[in-house]
């Protein structure tokens, strides 16, 4: 069965212009990013050519840098003093968050909608995102004057739809459509169809993957000492990808780590289902990375080139949101903290060359509403916020008794809700705690348990906890 993406419209030939191409690694062996397919694991045969996808190149990141020139930003490439200290070596972070559009994925969507000739152009473009690459085909359609038809699910955050409009003007036209990325896609696809628009892929299309793959053309040309290893955030793998072409084909002997949330983690299924497989739930907290599936190129990508794949669960992503926002002054989105947040400790050191390690800090598009469940959730994480239903006896004093025999210094409640039953002896409150010391947990359960009063604690990975909270 044919594996190709129906939605890709041809590549068109490159200029053909001398193309700058950085040094390779001496040290290490040329990887070919050309090969096909291997044979596959249940016929033993091989994927006939016509079946396989056109992989990306780093000479096709060069060429996207080309195509780019000065019509996105060269953001910065800082070092994080706080990150190097306890990596206990150089950390440097790319600031795609103060990229157009605030994300990385402008290059993708301008480099892929600038190859189009004008009987394409003409025709318009057609997207689905989950909000960062809708921003970059809005810029791209307004910048070179082509018209697009822009689909996001309705769970994208206030803050990205806005922007959208802002950003495309009269040449876009938004339409919200499913609760997911997926059902989304689904649906901008078929009206692709529908309409004889062009299908702009997010990610699995190799004129979005070079675009991405710009990102680290120029941390490797920005950085002070060569970096050793590279980490990625992944969604539906294009930044990865993108990566791992010039990566693999200018500096092979650097490693290439890639990152997913726990909660939308496609990528990691697929390498190891052997295939793309779509999940059947998928945590929308990381918006920008929360794909169900990963696409066809990327993943032959990830499975050929990817180092490895790691996850972090979306608490993690909220606590370093706030590091990075208290100690940096970064303000991102969940999905642009993914890879940073791999350093909280998911990502082994000690199996990694010694060295810099660059991050990229996707995106910096998130809705100032959010930080409440940001915060929740990074509390939780830490093990500072905990919660409890509690029976009280319906009498007077049972709330006093509670914070006598229960509470202690440093503990206090931050959510109480009791509701009084009649003709009942006991009635259930909901009630929240927050303590100063994940270690002081034990002698608060242990107080509890001394006490006349039952509570039962609510862990976050049960139903009811998701249900009440």
């Amino acid at each position: 069965m044919s594996n190709r993406n129906p939605y890709r419209e041809p590549v068109p030939e490159p200029v053909p212009e001398p193309v700058p191409e950085p040094a390779t690694d001496p040290a290490a062996p040329a990887t070919n990013l050309s090969a096909s397919l291997a044979p596959d694991p249940i016929t033993n045969s091989t994927t006939d050519l016509a079946d396989t996808p056109q992989l990306p190149t780093g000479t096709d990141v060069v060429l996207a840098a080309q195509t780019l020139g000065n019509t996105i930003r060269r953001t910065p490439l800082e070092i994080s003093p706080r990150l190097s200290a306890l990596a206990q070596r150089t950390i440097y972070l790319k600031r795609e968050d103060i990229q157009v559009g605030r994300s990385y994925k402008v290059r993708g969507a301008f480099n892929f909608i600038s190859s189009l000739d004008k009987a394409d152009a003409a025709r318009g473009v057609v997207c689905a995102s989950a909000g960062n690459h809708a921003q970059g085909v809005a810029f791209a359609c307004n910048t070179l004057h082509i018209r697009g038809t822009i689909f996001i699910p309705t769970t994208t955050p206030r803050q990205k739809r806005h922007r959208i409009r802002d950003i495309g003007g009269d040449w876009i036209e938004l339409i919200e459509y499913g609760t997911t990325f997926d059902e989304c896609a689904r649906r901008a696809t078929e009206f692709a169809v529908e309409h004889g628009g062009v299908y702009v892929h997010p990610f699995d299309d190799v004129r979005t993957i070079a675009g991405q793959g710009t990102v680290v053309k120029e941390i490797f040309e920005q950085a002070q000492e060569t970096p050793t290893c590279v980490v990625v955030p992944i969604g539906g793998g294009g930044l990865l990808a993108g990566t791992l072409a010039w990566v693999k084909q200018f500096h092979p002997s650097v490693k290439v780590i890639g990152v997913e949330p726990s909660g939308a983690a496609s990528m990691q299924a697929a390498l190891a289902a052997g295939e793309p497989v779509t999940l059947s739930e998928v945590d929308s907290f990381a918006d920008g990375t929360a794909v169900a599936r990963a696409g066809n190129i990327t993943f032959e990508m990830a499975r050929q080139f990817c180092d490895a794949v790691v996850t972090v669960p979306e608490g993690a992503i909220s606590s370093e949101m706030l590091d990075l926002y208290q100690v940096e002054g970064i303000i991102t989105e969940p999905s642009g903290a993914l890879s940073v947040a791999a350093l909280r400790g998911y990502l082994d050191l000690d199996q990694l060359p010694p060295g810099p390690i660059a991050f990229i800090i996707s995106g910096g598009n998130n809705d100032v509403s959010r930080y409440d469940d940001i915060v929740e959730r990074s509390m939780i994480h830490e093990g500072l916020r905990h919660y409890f239903l509690v029976t009280f006896p319906q009498q007077p004093g049972a709330l006093r008794l509670f914070l006598d025999e229960v509470l202690s210094d440093g503990e206090d409640i931050i959510l109480f809700e009791y509701t009084k039953k009649n003709n009942r002896e006991t009635g259930p409150a909901l009630v929240g705690i927050e303590i100063d010391d994940p270690n002081n947990l034990d002698s608060l359960l242990k107080r509890m348990d001394a006490s006349a009063i039952h509570t039962e604690k609510l862990e976050p990975n049960s139903p009811s906890f998701g249900f009440l909270l």
